[in-house]
């Protein structure tokens, strides 16, 4: 296990090695750490502008052997968003650390929760919000899933649908509160009233009654949640009569 020293330590070798890297002609610090609210658990996450004539697979084949090499890198991930590359990367002491590498003309900080490193200031742009009609939609989807699964007898694949449906209430829940519903990121800030019907809503086991149990409640929760997106109105009630069906046929 790291500690937090050995990830302060770490962090300003990152820091010098971008800095002394002719390639890279700014870099930025997000994330937990960065916004003063980090604690023992927060990892690290960079950003790294690459110079507009630089080649950015040199420079992540660099940055990847350093981290391998010197730092005790196990195993990585790559997230693509557009030319943008984010390269997770997991250490030995099981210290989470996020580099992304970023064209000269698309470096952009999302929201204010940033520590600008060197390099011309960053262009801010505000974090595109979750959208509740697709939660909606896709907590319906995850429904039918979980469903055809509790029928068919299948109670693996009905655990992963209601995960899939219970993180889209979920979610939809945090919108409602302003809360950040991102990957569940203030989830433990809704009203305790909130959780305590997401947490009855749980499966107290992979038996098929009580999958079905879960079914019904989440459903129950996803009509509310339905009403403050759509509004009263013969198309939210309908679609309330389409998921009080999914409910009651889970069987």
């Amino acid at each position: 296990m790291f500690t937090p020293t050995q990830r302060s330590s770490l962090l300003k070798e990152l820091i010098r090695a971008a800095e002394d890297d002719d390639s890279v002609v700014g870099a930025v610090q997000v994330g937990s750490l960065a916004k003063g609210d980090g604690d023992e658990w927060s990892d690290i996450d960079l950003m790294l502008r690459i110079e507009p004539e630089g080649d950015m697979d040199a420079v992540v084949a660099r940055w990847t052997e350093r981290f391998y090499a010197a730092h005790g890198a196990v195993h990585h991930l790559d997230v693509r968003r557009g030319a943008t590359l984010y390269r997770v990367f997991l250490l030995d002491t099981t210290l989470q650390v996020d580099v992304s590498f970023w064209p000269f003309e698309q470096f952009v900080a999302y929201g204010h929760g940033f520590k600008q490193l060197f390099g011309d200031p960053i262009r801010v742009t505000e974090p595109a919000e979750s959208d509740a009609a697709q939660l909606l939609g896709m907590a319906w989807l995850y429904a039918l899933h979980s469903r055809s699964s509790i029928a068919r007898g299948k109670p693996w694949q009905a655990v992963t649908m209601l995960d899939e449906l219970r993180d889209q209430v979920l979610a939809l829940a945090c919108l409602r509160h302003g809360l950040r519903a991102y990957q569940g990121r203030d989830a433990d800030r809704l009203p305790d009233a909130v959780k305590a019907e997401l947490l009855a809503a749980r499966a107290r086991s992979i038996s098929l009654p009580d999958l079905a149990a879960s079914h019904a409640a989440l459903l129950r929760m996803l009509m509310s949640e339905a009403r403050h997106v759509l509004g009263e109105g013969e198309s939210t009630a309908r679609l309330e009569r389409a998921l009080e069906t999914l409910a009651q046929t889970a069987t």
